[in-house]
């Protein structure tokens, strides 16, 4: 599908594109192989759109009158299914080119920056200000909902309420968070070649609106990076409890240990089975170790309140 701009925002057949008209168009990897020769657009760059890129930072190329370069789009909440796209610039042409829109939520986003601004009024720079926009529409909310959701890990570290799958659960977040970075890092890749406009193909004046979304980009990667460290932080907050609590466990079994191993030595005294030991003879001999036991287990109790043991 192909739209050009006037004052009015109108469909065109891919035959009837004016490249004195701002024209944004979305078609799939085929349709460009198809018509390859109509927008003389680098091979290597068609021969790339056949394929969906498994890495995130993809270089920008930067041709004499258009930029190229090949988008792999995370969606906040589901970072193990990606949209893959590629994107060509040109003076007066956006080309979204589909590799791999499972689910047409890239179309979406594309056709709702189509309409961001008054045709009359739309640029290159808008277009593409509004579709980089609309990519990110939703992180902030998502940005939002992980940072509350870190909290109630750490209350959960703080209430020793961790469930077992405690750490597995942080290293999903640790992989989603380090997803979302890359992600944010190479839509700025792209923000930065089009600020530099090394082939003078964009308006000076317009480019503030890159600038814009380069920011707010720039603002969410921090956060993500924050929010990444933060899990860090709980990891050694979770493993110290982790020390805390079986520290304060050995201290029990030694304090206990401790108060009873008396018990130990008395019992080996008395089982020596030497010939003339007078408590063998003695009648109250039984009573007398019993209360001995009592007495050296009840001072050792007082004495380890008294010093704070337990």
């Amino acid at each position: 599908m192909f739209y050009q701009f006037e004052d009015t925002v109108n469909k065109i057949t891919i035959d009837k594109i004016n490249s004195k008209k701002l024209t944004a168009g979305f078609i799939s990897a085929a349709e460009l192989k198809k018509n390859e020769k109509l927008f003389s657009f680098s091979p290597s760059t068609v021969e790339a759109c056949q394929k969906a890129n498994k890495y995130f930072r993809s270089d920008v190329e930067v041709y004499d009158d258009y930029l190229f370069t090949e988008l792999r789009i995370a969606t906040p909440k589901d970072t193990n299914d990606f949209d893959f796209l590629a994107l060509y610039i040109k003076k007066n042409l956006v080309l979204v080119v589909d590799v791999e829109d499972y689910d047409s939520s890239t179309e979406n986003i594309f056709k709702k920056a189509i309409k961001r601004f008054p045709s009359s009024t739309m640029t290159v720079e808008k277009l593409v200000f509004a579709f980089i926009d609309g990519l990110i529409a939703n992180d902030l909310q998502y940005i939002e909902e992980m940072g509350n959701r870190i909290t109630e890990f750490e209350e959960k570290v703080i209430m020793d309420k961790v469930d077992n799958n405690f750490n597995s659960q942080l290293l999903s977040l640790k992989k989603e968070f380090l997803t979302m970075h890359n992600y944010y890092e190479q839509l700025l890749d792209i923000t930065d070649a089009i600020e530099e406009n090394e082939n003078k193909i964009f308006n000076e004046s317009n480019l503030m609106y890159i600038s814009n979304v380069s920011h707010k980009v720039s603002r969410f990667g921090k956060d993500i990076d924050s929010l990444s460290s933060s899990v860090n932080h709980l990891q050694d907050a979770y493993s110290a409890a982790i020390d805390i609590k079986l520290n304060n466990i050995m201290k029990r079994f030694t304090v206990i240990t401790s108060i009873f191993f008396p018990l130990t030595l008395i019992v080996g005294w008395y089982g020596m089975n030497f010939a003339h030991m007078p408590e063998f003879a003695w009648k109250y001999g039984y009573i007398y170790v019993i209360a001995l036991s009592v007495i050296v287990v009840a001072f050792l109790i007082i004495l380890g309140k008294k010093k704070k043991w337990y």
